[in-house]
């Protein structure tokens, strides 16, 4: 027990949907009078799960519900799950910036967290004036500031702009300076919740080799939430998978990030609820094998994709194209079609593309897929919804079986010489 640095009991978030604040006088009133009577809150009882796809059924909702896990220190933590599963509302609780609708939070030393781009910043104040006001928020003194300032600025990259005010930073240096910031005022809890994704390759390689260096070197604890399964495995030493605002899985990262891939599987088919038959859309996307619905496929086997869109008038000059991602979040490889090449007036189409067999590894993959007048605007797009599976048929891969081999695979042409 001496060595866990943070327990969570039986935590729950509940908010009431679509509105501000808690409601009504007539429930504060009532809130009020069973608070009076020693009772519990009466709204506590009700709450729909935290599915985001589903149709409101109540009027409040359960952003978590019953969540217990601890960490012990020097642990590094991933917190996985889909858009809306409750990984931003955890750590906002956790970081104080909400509170929790029931539940317990034991906690050990210092939190420093960064939840969102420019969080903690006051955007008049220049980046050296932030660091100061952000090591006395973690309460830390000015000498212990004033003795890791050069080793923030120098790691943050933001030397040239130090001394300008912040809110004239992009969003990437502003990540860039909290990175440093949090990472360098030495909690013994660093809280980093998606943002760094917003950095470029070099800082987020710096980054994750920093978080390696706090957990490993100095003993501190790690929370680390990203939809990147690749640094989840290489970063973390343990995860929880979140769903509907419940823990649905607790284990090592290797089997938090498979149990996350191998039960979100993706779907093979999309249909567009978009009804404004005046505006362009992409209303469906169906990947097939033989013609036929399919989301496995074997090695040697081709994949179709059969998009069907509508473009009207002023989008004729649009461009429909597609990622291709693997179950690690790479990017495989990018494809695009200018519509203009093949159509000449507003309407709706079907366009089919095919990608050939024997080239992608055997692996989950992930559509990402954007209807768009080049860079100007976004007309449609369906992030990650629909994807397939090529599994390892045959002896070619019976060697490699559980390895990352990477996405594509070649045959070149090999000779003596």
């Amino acid at each position: 027990m001496s060595d866990v640095i943070l327990k969570v009991e039986n935590l729950s978030k509940q908010y009431r949907l679509g509105l501000v604040g808690t409601g009504t006088i007539k429930h504060d009133l009532n809130r009020f009078w069973h608070r009076l009577r020693g009772k519990e809150d009466p709204y506590l009882k009700v709450g729909a799960v935290n599915d985001r796809s589903s149709e409101a059924t109540e009027n409040y909702v359960w952003a978590l519900q019953d969540i217990d896990f601890e960490v012990k220190r020097g642990e590094v933590l991933g917190i996985i799950g889909k858009n809306g599963a409750g990984k931003s509302t955890l750590l906002k609780i956790l970081s104080r910036v909400t509170a929790p609708t029931t539940g317990v939070i034991k906690t050990k030393g210092r939190i420093a967290s960064l939840l969102e781009v420019g969080t903690g910043f006051h955007p008049e104040l220049t980046g050296r004036e932030n660091i100061y006001l952000n090591g006395a928020i973690l309460g830390m003194t000015r000498r212990e500031i004033r003795s890791k300032e050069e080793e923030i600025i120098e790691f943050s990259g933001c030397k040239l702009y130090i001394d300008t005010p912040v809110k004239r930073y992009s969003s990437g240096m502003r990540v860039r300076l909290g990175f440093a910031v949090a990472a360098f005022l030495e909690p013994d809890i660093l809280i980093v919740d998606e943002v760094l994704a917003v950095g470029d390759a070099e800082f987020q390689k710096k980054a994750i080799g920093k978080m390696q260096d706090i957990s490993k070197g100095d003993g501190r604890t790690v929370l680390f939430v990203s939809h990147n399964m690749a640094s989840v495995k290489q970063l973390c030493t343990r995860g929880i998978v979140l769903g509907n605002g419940k823990i649905d899985f607790s284990g090592t990262s290797e089997d938090s990030v498979d149990y996350y891939l191998n039960t979100n599987a993706n779907a093979s088919a999309f249909i567009s609820e978009n009804k404004d038959s005046n505006s362009s859309d992409i209303l469906s996307v169906e990947v097939k094998k033989d013609n036929v619905s399919s989301d496995i496929f074997g090695f040697d086997d081709p994949i179709e994709i059969e998009f069907k869109i509508r473009v009207v008038d002023e989008d004729l000059n649009s461009r429909l194209g597609f990622k291709v991602k693997d179950q690690y979040d790479r990017i495989v490889f990018t494809a695009n079609v200018d519509l203009m090449d093949h159509i000449e007036k507003q309407g709706e189409y079907v366009l089919k593309v095919k990608i050939p067999g024997s080239v992608l590894a055997p692996n989950e993959y992930r559509l990402f897929i954007g209807l768009h007048v080049y860079k100007r605007k976004m007309l449609a797009r369906i992030d990650g919804d629909i994807g397939f599976r090529i599994e390892e048929t045959g002896t070619k891969f019976k060697n490699h079986i559980g390895d990352d081999i990477g996405c594509v695979v070649l045959d070149c042409e090999w000779e003596v010489v």
